[in-house]
């Protein structure tokens, strides 16, 4: 993805707005699906046990590089809702710096009313994937 969305709060109004043309919890949910496609994911070779993000009900798999301050992430999982869910992520998390990843918490989820059509345990594993994003920026800023 070399899409440059800005910001960080910029990529969070964007997905934001995107999500308000939207009437009907389907039409967010068929858009959710059709990221989860659009997303490059990983290569094979990174859907290993070192990549794996815990506490997610599916497999998720996240590789992280840093450069020049900067944290960029790519990510996949087996399952094209969380596909969809990882694309919204990286857009506001990749390509930040760890300050700008750690001052921003996941609330867009909340604007999008997405929290409240997710079941348990796809929430839980959304959870884990903010946590293992946050989880790499504190290394990132403790090794600075």
């Amino acid at each position: 993805m070399t899409e440059d969305f800005g910001t960080i709060q910029a990529a969070k109004q964007s997905i934001i707005d995107e999500f308000a043309l939207f009437d009907e919890w389907m039409e967010r949910y068929e858009y959710i699906v059709e990221l989860g496609r659009d997303l490059t994911g990983l290569p094979e070779e990174c859907h290993t046990e070192p990549y794996r993000v815990k506490g997610c009900q599916s497999q998720v798999w996240f590789r992280s590089r840093e450069r020049d301050g900067r944290i960029t992430f790519e990510a996949d999982s087996d399952a094209i809702i969380v596909r969809g869910l990882i694309s919204l992520l990286l857009r506001v998390y990749s390509r930040r710096t760890p300050g700008d990843i750690l001052s921003t918490p996941p609330d867009f989820f909340d604007a999008i009313e997405l929290g409240s059509h997710l079941s348990g345990s796809r929430a839980n594993g959304l959870r884990a994937m903010v946590d293992h994003i946050h989880a790499r920026a504190r290394a990132a800023q403790a090794a600075a």
